[in-house]
């Protein structure tokens, strides 16, 4: 019963990590999650807080909180830009 979590970009490699899993239980929504995240250790919480912060869902945008379940997969990601 676990929830994939993906980082990608900056925010991968200022973590160190490409992703986790995390029990589904404990983080039961998008704002849990985000704040177990931070709990993690203080690079997570400076890497996490930054307000650029872009979050999928199952590959769809998420803008508010929203249920997790087991076997969804949530991605970090920065603000993507071009021109």
């Amino acid at each position: 019963m676990m929830i994939n979590v993906l980082f990608f970009a900056q925010i991968r490699d200022q973590l160190g990590v490409s992703g986790l899993q995390l029990p589904s239980a404990e983080n039961n929504d998008l704002t849990t999650l985000l704040k177990n995240l931070k709990s993690l250790d203080s690079n997570y919480l400076s890497v996490l807080s930054k307000g650029s912060l872009m979050v999928a869902v199952n590959q769809t945008m998420q803008a508010d909180n929203v249920p997790l379940y087991s076997g969804d997969e949530v991605a970090f990601f920065p603000p993507v830009t071009g021109g």
